[in-house]
């Protein structure tokens, strides 16, 4: 008989909201902003020239900030998926009041410095939050999954972007959201860790079809193929960062390749997932290569 997950995973979505609310530490949005840069729009129109940001910051904060504008989707996907009673109801509530700072602090700091054209940005965040976010998952099991990569991923690219700007102001901002995705990244990897304990099979299954299908939830994003390879040749997020620092750890913290005992279906799919991860590694590889020729030709264009 197939497992009730909501109902069997309850009391470890209880214990482990428990553990986050004593973790997390509050934060105010505003403190992370440099209001005393701000300047009247109206009064001194935006031009290209206010920023010292470079073009891979612009739009790699772009692409994070627009990714966060979408929460209205991702709350209703997980509202939907996991409810609004109990614990998995206080946990989606307390998910996206967290969540929503993000937006709003980058959004402010981007508006307040002149890093970008506003009236582009908000033309960005009417186009993403329009076209939403639409997930085809249909299992708890695989949301739970998806969400565990997905913010990892999100920690990973907020951090590392930070990394690429040399500005302390940003960097600590950046710092900061990502501590967020960090302790709702360890939430879910905890409630798959504790679903593997239930029903392995199953759990292996969700496991090995988001691997292989996981797509960010900023794809809807105007451009988003342009940017992403500029972000990936940038060294912010590409495949390796993917490969390395997102999916071979969740998989090794949840022993996929280490469990026993699994049906056949659940032995089928892992094998599967080797040779994709064999794949990911090769493409990775050949990402970086073709980057680094990309780059190397442009600085002999210049040179």
């Amino acid at each position: 008989m197939p497992i009730d997950v909501l109902r069997e995973l309850e009391p470890v979505v209880a214990a482990n909201l428990d553990r986050h609310l004593a973790v997390a530490k509050e934060w105010m949005p505003h403190e992370y902003v440099p209001w005393s840069r701000g300047r009247d729009f109206t009064a001194e129109p935006w031009e290209p020239g206010q920023t010292t940001l470079d073009a891979v910051a612009r739009v790699s904060l772009e692409v994070n900030l627009l990714t966060e504008d979408n929460l209205p989707s991702y709350h209703h996907e997980i509202a939907t998926r996991f409810g609004r009673d109990g614990a998995w109801g206080t946990w989606v509530a307390r998910w996206t009041a967290e969540e929503g700072r993000h937006a709003m602090c980058i959004r402010d700091y981007l508006l307040t410095t002149r890093a970008l054209d506003p009236d582009a940005l908000e033309r960005g965040r009417m186009a993403v939050m329009q076209s939403g976010h639409r997930s085809e998952r249909l299992s708890p099991l695989e949301s739970l999954v998806y969400v565990s990569f997905q913010e990892l991923a999100t920690r990973v690219a907020h951090r590392n972007t930070g990394h690429h700007i040399d500005e302390p102001v940003i960097r600590r901002l950046l710092r900061r959201v990502a501590a967020d995705e960090n302790l709702h990244m360890v939430f879910y990897r905890s409630l798959v860790s504790a679903a593997l304990e239930l029903d392995p099979s199953a759990v292996v299954r969700a496991i090995c079809s988001e691997v292989r299908d996981f797509a960010m939830p900023g794809t809807m994003i105007p451009g988003f193929t342009r940017k992403a390879l500029l972000i990936a040749g940038a060294g912010i997020y590409d495949l390796r960062i993917h490969h390395d620092e997102v999916v071979l750890p969740l998989l090794r913290q949840w022993g996929v390749f280490d469990l026993t005992g699994l049906d056949a279906e659940a032995e089928e799919a892992r094998d599967r997932l080797a040779g994709f991860l064999a794949g990911l590694d090769r493409a990775a590889g050949l990402q970086r290569e073709r980057l680094a020729r990309v780059t190397a030709r442009g600085a002999a264009a210049v040179n």
